[in-house]
């Protein structure tokens, strides 16, 4: 993968908004849901996940692989295009408008009914839906930024009111995770306050409903029968887990898959010899890939020993081994193609062994006990963590591996989960992205210490940037806020940026897969015949 494979984002100010918003609105009259997609009885899409669903509440959810189901059960104002370019357009509502810097003006379709006698959706809904991520101090509130509130100005009418500019409001927070809206009615009588309601969806307004979920085995989607907009591609939509995509790889061999993601360590294979009747494709990733230091564990509270490991670490190596050299090395945790992508790391990504028996020694040596490495159990983890063993034990640093299954993996550096935090070392970690810097920044912010900032990086002088980047308006500016914030995670020497990956993908020739420009599925929007 070449760096002309990443993408290139235009810059959105608010007049190219409200042009958008005026184009995306006449294009989805005259191109409606049913000209792209075609249903047929009894068609099944059999699908894989990196990981098991663990919330479906999207004023509390968690990781992109939620948001795939969430994608298919609930309604949303907009949603993202599929295409080779990150575009919008709409969902829930009819018009949608940006007004001011802060002032967002929609209007609902009429007839999104909710399951359950829960009624039609309305502007109530949509009020109630983004305002309690806030009133109720969700860990993803980030996502909402200065939302100050939502005025209902009519049945399906509204305004979504910001204290000020905030940048990521069209590419994450309306077309993502928190801009699903749920019933006000349903979710109050589950709750009692409109708290989270977690894995139990009082009420759903999408194509499809949760039909069954059995935890580490399957998610089995079906059509909603209340479902009054145009019919989705498929009768059932069944997604099964799948920690090691090398084992997803042979379950689509086998046919038990019609739609994959493949290991970057197979494109080649793939690439000269496809499986019979199968399309393959590569898409540039917005994942970034690093080596994570816990900074309050006690065995790595000398910057001098975070440093040497830090210069120990050969990327190249590591890429060469866990992906066959079929990925580029990560400067950041900014993709190519997005304000704020630093041209290069402070660290080389070849280290430098010298420089780091040099702060080694300055740290008084190698740690009394063997350092622990956390890596998920799957072949591309343990082949990671395996390399950084062996670079590391070259400057003399003992390590032992210790692999786990995504459920526990996912938690180990939650403080809500207890003290296991406290006993993590060194991380090998992987985070989705968005297409807008703030979407990677927001997650080690102070306020994200013990939830998904796990290194306990914590900076004022971060967390200011992080702030002022949301609302300037000036992208070379925003772009400069975002490299220093970079530059401040890595000085501290608890960080070692790897790869952003990249996201071949296989499917059985017939099947019309609607993925976003980092090849992750849009469910709904899969239509064909398999």
């Amino acid at each position: 993968m070449t760096d002309n494979a990443y993408f290139d984002f235009p810059a959105l100010g608010r007049r190219s908004l409200l042009k958008g918003a005026a184009a995306m609105t006449l294009a989805a009259t005259t191109m409606p849901l049913g000209s792209r997609i075609w249903a047929q009885s009894g068609k099944v899409l059999r699908v894989s996940s990196y990981a098991d669903i663990d919330a479906l509440d999207p004023g509390f959810y968690q990781n992109g692989y939620n948001v795939d189901v969430m994608n298919c059960v609930y309604s949303k104002l907009i949603r993202y295009k599929p295409g080779r370019e990150w575009d919008w357009e709409l969902e829930a509502a009819e018009d949608i408008e940006q007004v001011d810097n802060t002032h967002i003006r929609f209007k609902l379709k009429p007839g999104i009914m909710f399951t359950g006698d829960y009624g039609e959706m309305t502007a109530e809904d949509v009020k109630f839906s983004f305002e309690r991520v806030i009133e109720h101090d969700s860990p993803v509130k980030s996502d909402w930024g200065p939302l100050d509130r939502v005025d209902v100005t009519g049945k399906y009418e509204g305004v979504i009111v910001l204290k000020e500019p905030f940048q990521p409001l069209w590419t994450i927070t309306l077309p993502y995770g928190t801009g699903h809206i749920v019933s006000k009615k349903a979710v109050m009588e589950a709750t009692g306050d409109g708290g989270s309601f977690g894995m139990q969806p009082p009420a759903y307004s999408g194509p499809y409903i949760l039909n069954e979920w059995k935890p580490n085995q399957y998610v089995h989607l079906v059509r909603n029968p209340q479902w009054t907009g145009e019919a989705p591609g498929f009768d059932e939509i069944r997604i099964l887990p799948m920690d090691d995509t090398k084992t997803a790889e042979r379950a689509y061999e086998a046919g038990d898959l019609d739609y994959t993601e493949i290991t970057l360590s197979s494109l080649a294979q793939y690439r000269n010899r496809p499986p019979k009747n199968t399309v393959i494709e590569e898409y540039p990733s917005l994942y970034y890939v690093w080596l994570g230091m816990n900074l309050d564990n006690p065995a790595l509270s000398d910057i001098n020993l975070r440093k040497a490991i830090q210069y120990a670490i050969n990327t190249d190596q590591i890429i060469d081994a866990a992906y066959f050299g079929e990925a580029q090395p990560a400067t950041g945790m900014i993709a190519p193609g997005l304000p704020g992508h630093r041209e290069n790391a402070l660290v080389p990504k070849d280290g430098d062994l010298d420089k780091a028996r040099e702060f080694l020694a300055a740290a008084g040596g190698p740690p009394s006990k063997p350092l622990t490495i956390e890596a998920l159990n799957s072949t591309v983890w343990k082949t990671m963590a395996e390399v950084i063993q062996a670079q590391l034990a070259q400057i003399g640093i003992p390590t032992q591996i210790n692999v786990q299954d995504s459920g526990s993996f996912w938690t180990i550096g939650m403080e809500s989960e207890g003290d296991r935090w406290k006993d993590m070392q060194l991380v090998l970690n992987r985070f989705s992205m968005l297409p807008d810097p703030y979407y990677a920044t927001s997650w080690f912010v102070t306020d994200q210490v013990g939830i998904w900032n796990w290194e306990r990086f914590s900076s004022p002088e971060f967390d200011k940037l992080h702030q002022e980047a949301l609302s300037e308006t000036d992208t070379e500016k925003r772009a400069a806020m975002y490299r220093e914030m970079q530059d401040l995670m890595e000085e501290t020497g608890a960080y070692k940026f790897i790869t952003h990956e990249g996201t071949p993908v296989m499917y059985r020739e017939g099947l019309q897969p609607a993925l976003r420009p980092d090849g992750r599925p849009l469910f709904i929007e899969f239509a064909g015949d398999v």
